[in-house]
């Protein structure tokens, strides 16, 4: 591969000018492509094999009339103190506001009286206009939004209290900021990492095309395959991240070539060569890590995944072929002024220790200390997510400035904490010889149930095979007791069907949500073995290796957990949670985990290739497992704090977000990053290698055989140069079964 990667790189130097155009007319084609294509309808959302969604499907089919994804809406009015909303005075002011939400929009379904429906508290101080819509939240237009605004302002100037809930008023939370936020971060961390404005700009600018090239096809595509905003949006934060890696990664390793006297062309093939191949097996591992989401079985998580995992491999086509373009563009100039008038005065560039090489000096003192203080300090953050609660935000969870947080607690204040999470009980009748009579047992079986406030009549539709109950449970929705009340009706259910036939299924948003936390929990370990699984096979070939491999998957899951533990810590205890912006502790996101294991996966095994790959190369190449270590820290300990980094303020920036899911996934990202940049790959790593000695590049002589030669350390690339001495090594490497022979070689070698 390292042979094919280096003709690569030196034809893309050499052809600047061809691949520079080529790459500007994909952008220019996916930009056309996103400009003139109509505006993407809101993705569908179902959660297949899922009680929740076989009943919401039912409900569809039996009772056409009623829209079951239309947005919704609802106006709340609390009265002034010594009134009531029964009071003439407001009374007409509520029955203007109905007046006034019927006409304000054609995309209005209906609009549901208070007075008449009987939606005012029993001591009259709360009552509540239901709206519904005929088109789903992201098909609400503006006006709509503003029309449902404007009547709730209007009723304030009348001393009312007046907050608007539901989903109607969510918007898609306004990108541009914090990715800007993060390209300047990123800029200052590259030009102090490279001291040269030049070889900071270009990963920058290779990224970013690349990103404009995923992003602009996924929103030319978001019609035809049906993807959601959320898409893009995970696609810019994977593709940005990658992007910028990936091109830092070579840049790096050109500008080690050129400081070792080599030409430009030259040592951009090198460089492709080289950091090329690990950029590439990097890459696999992040698509693996995205791919494998499909596991999960939620049609949008997959197209998420697939979506993301196309814009990661667009940046490894980006840096295997306009990155050495543009490298050439730029010629000598990547280099810092003092590193071009050295190397214009024909004097060797000083090699003074830098600090990733004092730092792995000082782990090779003390391995064993080094490794405990990193597990054990680690394992003590872990702990928190021994108790780790999921479930899926609500209103309650937004911020206390928001009219949606102040509807929701108002609605709880008046009719109890449950009616913001109300479940919708399907009762198909098909089945049953008398179907009026078993959903009176419905009735009251679930009427019986511990934990339920109150139950409406049964609403049978037009053929009379199906009925709708709704369900008030006494507590909110993202309560454990609430979990407890959709279990035991579908407990009740299994009886109640061989009593009478008629099926009995739970639904609406809360029996959804703890559905898909469900799902996603279950789906966790599945979708860890086969991702961490793939990516050991991937690190074996790349390290030929069984203890490499192996260290640094558990290393991975090592920060994870210690992720999460954090994460569970300030979100669901409140610890540190006025640094951080949180307002309401709850269950932590379903979908984060998994999520996070995807993102962070693909960002370690980055580190774990770039640094170790490193160290395998000058090992290969004759120095000791000790000296390895220092090579590999020297080379690579600076570029990938910078990676680090730059990855830590991008996701940091979202924790400033008033939304608290995203809050949570920038927090998790961030920790996460920081765990694992810094606490495995910087310290665990290296102690465990200095510790393992010769033993950590074992490989059993019948896998060596087994197992296809990908070359990522350069060997063939080396003998096709025509440099030698180091294919005795490679085999001492490979082949010694982890025993101590061939050192006296290794150091003659390197004499």
């Amino acid at each position: 591969m390292a042979t094919f990667l280096y003709k690569l790189g030196r034809l893309a130097f050499r052809r600047r000018r061809y691949v520079a155009l080529i790459w500007v007319a994909l952008l220019a084609l996916a930009g056309f492509g996103a400009a003139s294509a109509s505006t993407a309808a809101s993705s569908s959302f179902s959660i297949p094999g899922t009680e929740a969604q076989r009943a919401f499907d039912l409900l569809e089919q039996r009772f056409p009339g009623v829209s079951a994804n239309g947005a919704t809406a609802r106006v709340v009015f609390k009265a002034p103190d010594g009134q009531k909303m029964t009071d003439p005075a407001n009374k007409a002011q509520v029955t203007k506001v109905v007046n006034g939400l019927k006409s304000g929009s054609d995309q209005v379904a209906s609009v549901a009286d208070p007075y008449t429906v009987g939606a005012v508290s029993k001591d009259g101080s709360t009552a509540y206009v239901a709206v519904s819509y005929k088109v789903s939240t992201m098909d609400l237009t503006d006006e709509t939004r503003d029309a449902l605004e404007d009547t709730g302002h209007a009723a304030q100037k009348s001393g009312l209290t007046v907050e608007i809930g539901g989903d109607a008023l969510l918007t898609i939370p306004e990108a541009g900021v914090t990715e800007i936020i993060g390209v300047a971060i990123a800029a200052v961390v590259l030009v102090i990492t490279f001291g040269s404005l030049v070889a900071a700009g270009l990963p920058l600018l290779t990224a970013l095309i690349g990103v404009g090239i995923g992003v602009s096809t996924i929103t030319a595509l978001a019609n035809t395959l049906d993807l959601g905003s959320t898409t893009s949006t995970l696609a810019m934060m994977i593709g940005l991240a990658v992007g910028i890696d990936y091109a830092l990664f070579i840049v790096s390793r050109y500008r080690a070539e050129l400081a070792e006297g080599r030409e430009q062309e030259e040592a951009a093939g090198r460089a492709v060569g080289t950091a090329g191949s690990a950029v590439v097996f990097a890459g696999l591992t992040v698509v693996i890590a995205l791919v494998g989401l499909a596991v999960v079985n939620i049609p949008m998580l997959t197209k998420m995944g697939f979506a993301a995992a196309g814009t990661v491999v667009i940046a490894v086509l980006v840096a295997l072929t306009l990155v050495p373009a543009v490298m050439g563009f730029a010629g000598k100039r990547v280099m810092g002024r003092r590193a071009r008038k050295a190397a214009a005065m024909s004097v060797p560039a000083e090699e003074k220790p830098n600090m990733g090489t004092r730092w792995a000096r000082f782990v090779l003192r003390k391995p064993l200390w080094v490794l405990l203080a990193g597990v054990i300090g680690l394992g003590v953050v872990a702990v928190p997510a021994a108790s780790l609660e999921m479930g899926l935000p609500d209103e309650g969870s937004q911020p206390t400035s928001s009219t949606q947080r102040r509807a929701y607690d108002l609605l709880s204040e008046g009719f109890g904490p449950g009616f913001n999470g109300p479940l919708v009980v399907a009762v198909d009748t098909a089945d049953s010889s008398d179907g009026k009579t078993a959903v009176k047992q419905v009735t009251d079986e679930i009427s019986g149930i511990r934990g339920v406030g109150a139950v409406t009549p049964a609403q049978f539709n037009k053929a009379g095979d199906t009925a709708m109950i709704t369900v008030i449970p006494k507590d909110r929705p993202s309560s454990t007791e609430t979990e407890d009340v959709v279990h035991a009706i579908r407990d009740a259910g299994a009886d109640i069907t061989s009593d009478t036939g008629a099926k009995l299924l739970v639904t609406g948003s809360t029996a959804m949500n703890i559905d898909f936390s469900q799902k996603m929990n279950d789906a966790l370990m599945p979708y860890l073995a086969l991702v961490v699984g793939l990516a050991f096979v991937l690190l074996m070939l790349v390290f030929r290796s069984v203890l490499v491999p192996l260290k640094a998957a558990l290393g991975f899951l090592l920060s994870v957990v210690a992720a999460l533990g954090a994460v569970v810590a300030v979100f669901q205890w409140g610890w540190l949670g006025s640094l951080f912006g949180v307002e309401q502790t709850g269950p932590i996101m379903s979908m984060m985990p998994i999520f996070m294991v995807g993102v962070v996966f693909g960002l370690a095994m980055d580190y774990e290739v770039f640094l170790v790959t490193r160290m395998r190369e000058a090992y290969v190449h004759g120095e000791t497992p000790d000296q390895a270590i220092v090579t590999g820290f020297r080379h690579g300990a600076r570029v990938v704090t910078a990676a680090a980094v730059i990855m830590m303020a991008v996701f940091a920036g979202f924790i400033g977000s008033s939304e608290q899911m995203i809050k949570m996934i920038g927090f998790s990202l961030a920790i996460a990053v920081f765990f694992d940049a810094f606490v495995v790959r910087m310290a665990i790593v290296p102690a465990v290698l200095a510790l393992l000695g010769r033993r950590a590049w074992w490989l059993p002589r019948w896998l060596d055989r087994l197992l296809p030669n990908v070359d990522v350390e350069g060997e063939g690339l080396r003998k096709e140069l025509g440099e030698t001495g180091t294919d005795d090594a490679d085999r001492g490497a490979n082949g010694n079964g982890g025993r101590g022979d061939g050192g006296d070689g290794r150091e003659l070698i390197r004499a």
